[in-house]
């Protein structure tokens, strides 16, 4: 009788081992998918944290009536440039005349044939600047063209004195000049303008012409004011202005009004970062028999702790010099769909009448008792509260979701290391199992061998 095995030694099929990997690598599927579940959460957590940092940044870029402050200055643009500091600045109506801008003291020299090859001579210059101290300067052969000399008497940073070489641009043989100038104007930057000792050059060289400083002179409110530079920023607070051109007898007007456009635009920005919160929320929330809320945030106690919180921050009573105010009061409201709405109008309106008011309830009033919290202080613990390292609602949530990934991934590591070992074990036993089937086959054959070798010796005796 024959013995028959399978398609292998064993007769077990020959992925058998890949079967039972496969089999226990479900578990691991299964942590997989929670994992992604909790990974979504995390990421929408992530996603809300972003945009409170949003508002964190309004809350930090209007923190105080100073960074919310806005002015808008009108004047004559062709005639003055201003730039206002808000923190003093105030508003105010001015008139302005300006009469004469102020200049330097200016001198230029006779002409030259060409800049780098004609030959102004050896010698010295010499010249007194305003605060009567005296100034040398020895050229020799080697430096004494006009560019050359122009660029010894630029190389002293400190002699108040400059020199440029120029084409005068009038078509003559002897085009080429040098101006020179000093830095700073005004009556008393006055100056007198250099003594040239030079022998043996080409043509003499001197000043042909000269311009002597002078101090800006402008009227304000019909005053007669002089200035030693066409800069002011002492005439009027917080105010620089800068003159840009000279029209006498046309007087106008320098206006300084809040800018209540752009406070709005402000109040406009916070007002957006917290309904890009509310929104989030809202979206959150929305649910119905096909949403799988093992994904998402909808219903967690987070959205409700952190909608709560902002809305009590909304409706908190602020305290003001002239009472207790509220946000509704600069037309700030919630909506039907849960969202703010700014009356832009009526935000206006008050910051144009009465900006300090409008302040004292965005960024709080400083009273006998010291300092009263305003509508962006209050915004500002509603952050904290929510983003502060580590315990804040939303960073000891996301903190607690990483703990949880964390510990899914330290199993699916040690799940693996489990499985890849069976593995090798199973694939060891198999192969040990492979080679005893092996032997007993050979063993098999032989006995069947034997048994047809011949008639039985025994039989034949008989």
């Amino acid at each position: 009788m024959s013995i028959s095995f399978g398609s292998i030694n064993t007769g077990l099929p020959k992925d058998i081992v890949k079967q039972i990997v496969a089999a226990e690598r479900i578990p691991l599927q299964k942590m997989d998918e929670r994992k992604g579940k909790i990974s979504d959460k995390k990421a929408l957590v992530g996603e809300l944290i972003k945009l409170m940092e949003g508002v964190k940044g309004e809350v930090l870029k209007n923190g105080n009536a100073r960074s919310l402050r806005e002015l808008k200055v009108q004047t004559n643009d062709d005639i003055i440039g201003v730039s206002a500091d808000k923190n003093i600045a105030q508003p105010g109506t001015y008139q302005l005349e300006v009469t004469q801008l102020s200049q330097k003291s200016s001198a230029m020299t006779s002409g030259f044939e060409d800049p780098d090859e004609s030959y102004v001579g050896v010698g010295f210059i010499q010249y007194y600047l305003p605060n009567g101290d005296s100034k040398e300067l020895y050229v020799d052969s080697d430096n004494s063209s006009l560019n050359s000399l122009a660029k010894m008497i630029n190389k002293d940073s400190d002699n108040g004195l400059r020199a440029s070489v120029i084409n005068d641009g009038s078509g003559g043989d002897e085009p080429w000049r040098m101006i020179l100038s000093l830095e700073d104007t005004g009556d008393e930057k006055r100056a007198e303008f250099p003594y040239f000792y030079f022998v043996d050059g080409e043509n003499d060289l001197y000043l042909e012409f000269e311009r002597e400083a002078h101090d800006a002179k402008i009227k304000l409110d019909g005053f007669d004011i002089e200035l030693p530079e066409n800069k002011a920023s002492e005439l009027i607070p917080g105010l620089t202005i800068d003159l840009k051109k000279a029209k006498p007898g046309e007087e106008f007007s320098l206006t300084v009004t809040e800018d209540s456009q752009a406070v709005a635009g402000k109040v406009e920005d916070i007002v957006t970062s917290i309904n890009g919160v509310l929104q989030f929320i809202k979206t959150q929330n929305q649910m119905d028999e096909n949403t799988d809320t093992s994904r998402t945030l909808g219903g967690d106690s987070i959205l409700q702790s952190l909608e709560s919180r902002l809305r009590a921050t909304i409706f908190q009573d602020i305290k003001t010099e002239k009472g207790y105010k509220r946000l509704s009061d600069l037309g700030i409201k919630f909506q039907r769909d849960g969202l703010l709405k700014l009356d832009s109008e009526v935000l206006g309106n008050f910051v144009s009448k009465d900006y300090k008011m409008v302040s004292q309830i965005l960024t709080g009033y400083f009273g006998e008792e010291g300092k009263s919290p305003g509508f962006v202080d209050h915004l500002n613990n509603t952050v904290k509260t929510a983003l502060q390292f580590p315990n804040g609602l939303l960073q000891s949530r996301k903190r607690s979701l990483d703990t949880n990934i964390d510990q899914i991934d330290r199993r699916i590591v040690d799940k693996e290391r489990r499985i890849e070992q069976k593995e090798k074990n199973l694939k060891d036993k198999f192969a040990r199992l492979e080679g005893t089937i092996a032997r007993m086959k050979s063993q098999g054959a032989g006995v069947s061998a034997l048994g047809a070798a011949g008639p039985d010796p025994v039989q034949q005796l008989g």
